[in-house]
């Protein structure tokens, strides 16, 4: 008896000492914030003080600040272990960082106490130099395993390839992946090079399993669609992504699952704009085994206090720019619908309003055709007075209109283009004036794009692949930025410095207004 006592004893000693020595580690995360310092309306845009007033904003870098030092404080007075990351493109999207090109999220990135960040595409909007600036500014790391910077004299030896966080006692290893395709969508230059995505993560996990770290997260800006094939790297237990802008929630219609389980790893990440803060729950037993995950998006709406210190240095860096964003430019009769999902997929609002200021600005030229890549358009605008930092909001890029020729047979390749990443909602996708296409997502390469028709006086014709048309577009589109590497190679007789493609709309808007959206058929999706 007493010895089947002690027998039993040591069983529940050693299941005490297994459960015990479970480690669970809570990842706070935000990604795609692109410059969205101050809270945002339900349209994405810059929330008016109104609104604000109403409760109806989201988000803001002090919401976010505030959220995670609650949760933080909360996590550590249960003795809980916790971590802060950002999945990338903090640049990019607002006048913030038109005016202060990232000094002023690399302040408050620190003041929140952020662990770690990746490299998103957007980081390079302004070339290595402004990341290499805003890297010297922060103080934790800045990675990404597979850039190739040795030949890079604004970054070698300023982005890691990974980061190990040592929390609780345990080495948490941060590896990372930037899309590929980033020459293509910012400006990254000649001397960034880019190796293939898997490749680099899992050579970098095998690095940190042959240190010991057993704990190893995916810190991702590749998107959604990539993320769930990047889950398959060996010794990755989780995904943090950023880039597609998904929505992750466990509440809300039309949500991924948060977390998505891929096999045995979590994929997550956290929509974009500030609007929400991820909170993934990971445990471990002690052999660094991945047992459970679960957790959920932290809608930051008006039940979230704003943090008050961070919100007076964030009305403190507005005080410049409120003159120029105060200044009504024209009138909306409706919502003009900016949205991703929407101008990325399909014929959308805010698409056909840009193409049409493009065209209506370079008319005389004998310019026909207008083209803008849906990806240029950042947030809708809604009804009633349209300031200039709504218009700001939606095309923040600087772009400028380009004119060029080019054959009808190369039109069509580039609306092919367009199409050629519909199902990861990339920013190629073709808004147009002064043209009609059809579009098959599920047709062969090569084939997705039928019916293009082109304006001809009052009526239609058939575009003509050997004809020249006139063509117009913005700078970062002609010179082959999201994949239109047919117009930097066959366009004719290009000029890309013409007006900024935001003074040209509003130029449009106020001309036109009240400016009344149209929707007329224009693209045709299958």
């Amino acid at each position: 008896m007493i010895a089947r006592f002690l027998a039993s004893a040591a069983v529940l000693a050693l299941s005490a000492g297994a459960a015990s020595a479970d480690y669970t580690l809570h990842i706070l995360h935000t990604n795609d914030l692109h410059s969205r310092i101050e809270p945002i309306n339900k349209y994405d845009s810059t929330c008016g003080a109104e609104d604000e007033a109403e409760g109806k904003c989201f988000g803001g870098i002090a919401r976010v600040a505030a959220k995670v030092a609650e949760l933080r404080d909360q996590i550590t007075a249960e003795g809980g272990h916790v971590i802060v990351l950002d999945a990338g493109d903090q640049f990019q999207g607002s006048l913030f960082y038109t005016t202060y090109k990232g000094a002023d999220t690399a302040e408050f990135m620190t003041d929140i106490g952020y662990d770690a960040m990746a490299v998103g595409n957007h980081e390079f909007d302004d070339g290595p130099a402004a990341l290499a600036a805003f890297i010297e500014k922060v103080k934790f790391p800045v990675i990404s395993g597979n850039l190739d910077l040795s030949n890079s004299a604004e970054l070698k030896g300023k982005v890691a390839k990974h980061a190990v966080l040592e929390v609780g006692g345990e080495k948490i290893g941060v590896i990372s992946a930037l899309a590929t395709d980033t020459v293509e969508t910012s400006s990254p230059g000649p001397n960034v090079i880019f190796q293939a995505e898997a490749d680099s993560l899992a050579a970098e996990a095998a690095a940190l399993e042959a240190e010991g770290v057993t704990k190893i997260i995916a810190l991702t800006h590749t998107g959604f669609v990539k993320d769930k094939a990047l889950a398959a790297v060996p010794g990755v237990d989780a995904v943090v992504g950023g880039h597609s802008h998904t929505l992750f929630s466990n509440t809300e219609e039309g949500a991924e699952a948060y977390p998505t389980m891929v096999g045995a790893v979590p994929v997550v990440s956290a929509y974009a704009y500030s609007k929400y803060l991820g909170h993934l729950v990971l445990t471990f037993d002690d052999a660094g085994v991945l047992k459970e995950a679960k957790g959920d998006t932290i809608l930051l709406d008006a039940s979230v206090t704003p943090d008050a210190a961070v919100a007076a240095r964030v009305a403190e860096l507005a005080k410049p720019l409120q003159e120029m964003r105060e200044k009504v430019v024209a009138e909306a009769a409706a919502e003009i619908d900016g949205a991703r999902e929407n101008c990325r997929l399909k014929e959308c609002a805010m698409g056909n309003l840009i193409a049409e200021a493009m065209l209506d600005r370079v008319k005389d030229q004998g310019v026909t055709i207008a083209i803008q890549n849906g990806g240029g358009v950042r947030a809708s605008i809604d009804a009633g007075p349209v300031t200039m930092g709504e218009v700001l909001t939606v095309l923040p890029f600087q772009n400028t209109l380009s004119t060029f020729e080019a054959k009808g047979s190369t039109i069509v390749a580039a609306l092919e283009n367009g199409a050629s990443q519909m199902e990861e909602g990339a920013g190629r996708f073709a808004q147009v004036a002064g043209l009609k296409y059809t579009v098959d997502p599920a047709a062969a390469v090569g084939a997705r794009i039928s019916e293009v028709m082109v304006r001809s006086g009052e009526d239609w014709a058939p575009i003509d692949p050997e004809a020249v048309y006139g063509v117009v577009t913005n700078n970062y589109v002609r010179t082959g930025g999201d994949g239109f590497k047919m117009f930097d190679a066959e366009g004719m007789k290009a000029y890309d410095f013409g007006p900024d493609l935001a003074d040209v709309t509003a130029e449009y808007l106020a001309k036109v207004g009240p400016y009344s959206p149209v929707l007329d058929g224009r693209i045709t999706v299958k």
